[in-house]
């Protein structure tokens, strides 16, 4: 149907999307991925080649004007889950796969396999390769906001911390799935009466979504209470395979770890090499789950934490289903239904003692379209820590769970439409008000500035036919 009719496609998704998100989005497209070299028809977008870096400049002229694209969206494949959009226009947008090659032993003996049959090219080669695109697209798009998406974990948050500076970009690995778990936790905490610089969170898996939500969280810490980041962070207890992040672990952390890593001193003579030992000390008012290990949060972990905070915030993040950290039904039988949940995939609501409680998606799809409208929208040099802030808040503040503490504590990805036009109007103002925003004629008073918004998001509707004449 999308290559049929593309108002079509979109109206259908539009009208429809809480029957449509699992085609078009998990767990469909992640099938669709595996078997894309036999399911190709034509291509949509532009692959690049990390053994043709003269060529990339060419390529990508290939899609228009400077004037022409708005937002682009990268991909190396490493770590592929998925990618969509609501609100520009899709002939704006631009679709890129950076191909080094793959690790993948199945896909190197494939031969229809369509990308490179290779291993993956990694160190100065694959940097010069990134950095030649990045500097194309740049000179070729300049207005354009671009979208990092599904790097590997040694790639993602390095990338994104070298290019942040200089232009408007996002990593929604990093970024996204940070976002939407503040916005949750924000709702939790108003919800159990906890202040933020008083909370205490434990993230159970440290790559890049559980360092990601850390700097979410951090960043979040430190605005609201005019702490150091270096302060924020001693909130915050980062447990990975060896146990929990501490400083002596040294060439072992990540790039993207040291930030978290506790020193050595604070638990000398106390174990740690387990979630829950972890959970006994810190006694922690959230716990997230990003490990992809399945019923980590064992029984006695989630009434261990129970013990000790009366609303217990639980996030089991994981992906797809199968790999969530524990059932929302069993969290809230050990926890007496006290527990706020929010999980990485669709769950019923679950019922204790006569009392249903709806379960919240943690899904970045809520977040990230508005993030990009708000900053196409405002033409901002760069997307700030303070413009993820303010874009957080705005999705907390349309918590269904603020009015009601049976319902789910992030609103539902069918409305993404109006939640999108919410953030991007908090974005445009945080943009605005650090001297960012470089379009001009951006309306001042609230209501003007929601008017100019939804004009300019793209509705799909077919072009209305005049007859002629001759």
């Amino acid at each position: 149907m999308k290559e049929q009719n593309e108002v079509l496609y979109y109206k259908l998704i539009t009208d429809h999307l809480k029957e449509m998100f699992s085609i078009i989005y998990t767990p469909t497209e992640g099938d669709a991925i595996q078997n894309f070299s036999r399911l190709f028809r034509k291509p949509e977008g532009c692959f690049l080649n990390i053994l043709d870096q003269d060529q990339v400049y060419d390529n990508l002229a290939q899609f228009g004007k400077p004037e022409d694209i708005d937002y682009i969206v990268v991909t190396d494949g490493e770590e592929i889950l998925g990618i969509g959009d609501q609100g520009v226009h899709p002939s704006r947008t631009l679709a890129v796969v950076l191909d080094c090659g793959t690790d993948n032993e199945q896909l190197l003996k494939d031969e229809l396999y369509l990308g490179l049959r290779q291993p993956r090219v990694r160190g100065d080669k694959y940097d010069k390769f990134v950095d030649t695109f990045v500097q194309s697209a740049r000179k070729l798009y300049p207005r354009a906001y671009i979208h990092f998406e599904d790097f590997g974990l040694p790639n993602a948050r390095r990338l994104l911390d070298l290019y942040r500076p200089h232009m408007a970009c996002f990593n929604d690995d990093v970024q996204g799935t940070g976002c939407v778990t503040l916005a949750g936790v924000m709702a939790g905490l108003e919800v159990s009466k906890v202040k933020m610089t008083e909370m205490r969170v434990v993230i159970f898996g440290s790559g890049t979504a559980g360092t990601g939500i850390a700097d979410q969280v951090r960043g979040a810490i430190a605005a609201d209470s005019g702490k150091s980041k270096e302060e924020a962070a001693k909130q915050i207890w980062c447990v990975d395979k060896p146990g929990l992040l501490v400083k002596s672990q040294g060439d072992r952390l990540t790039h993207a770890q040291v930030d978290y890593a506790r020193d050595d001193k604070e638990w000398e003579n106390i174990s740690h090499d387990d979630l829950l030992s972890v959970v006994k000390q810190v006694k922690p008012h959230i716990l997230i789950g990003t490990s992809t290990k399945p019923k980590a949060f064992t029984e006695e972990i989630i009434k261990e934490m129970a013990k000790h905070v009366d609303r217990p915030i639980i996030f089991p993040l994981s992906n797809p289903t199968r790999l969530h950290e524990a059932d929302p039904k069993d969290i809230s039988e050990w926890t007496k239904g006290k527990a706020l949940i929010a999980t990485g995939s669709p769950f019923p609501p679950v019922e204790y003692n006569g009392r249903k409680y709806e379960i919240a998606e943690c899904n970045n799809s809520t977040c990230f379209p508005g993030l990009a409208l708000g900053t196409i929208l405002s033409r901002s040099r760069l997307l700030s820590d303070k413009m993820l802030v303010a874009a957080v808040k705005a999705l907390a503040a349309m918590s269904p769970a603020l009015k009601d503490p049976n319902k789910g504590l992030l609103p539902d990805v069918v409305d993404v439409r109006e939640i999108s036009v919410m953030i991007a109007k908090a974005v445009i103002k945080q943009a605005v008000g650090e001297g960012l925003a470089t379009e001009e004629g951006i309306p001042k008073t609230d209501d003007d500035l929601d008017g100019w918004v939804r004009e300019q998001m793209w509705e799909p509707r077919y072009r209305p036919l005049k007859r002629v004449t001759k």
